[in-house]
């Protein structure tokens, strides 16, 4: 997988095709793929609000969303096994 891009890369590459450069002269002299810069292209309409979608900060908030519940479903998940440990312990004998 390719080294990513930084936000000022994509930026310049952006406002070149803005600029009336085609997009596969910008791609093949940046050294990226046209299908990728089509991608920035597109990720760049929405965040301006030109198309719909979610945007790229939606999609951080998102991802961090996500990465959050996992980890307070595993966090409830051990707290289960330990509440049944420990319910198992204090029983009396028969």
């Amino acid at each position: 997988m390719p080294a990513a891009k930084s936000p000022e890369f994509r930026r310049r590459a952006l406002d070149l095709v803005a600029q009336g450069e085609p997009v596969a002269r910008v791609a093949r002299s940046l050294g990226i793929s046209e299908s990728g810069l089509r991608g920035w292209m597109a990720q760049d309409d929405i965040d301006a609000g030109r198309a719909e979608g979610l945007t790229s900060a939606e999609k951080r908030e998102l991802v961090e969303l996500r990465r959050r519940n996992r980890v307070l479903e595993m966090e409830n998940e051990i707290l289960k096994r330990a509440s049944a440990y420990f319910a198992r312990e204090n029983e009396l004998p028969k």
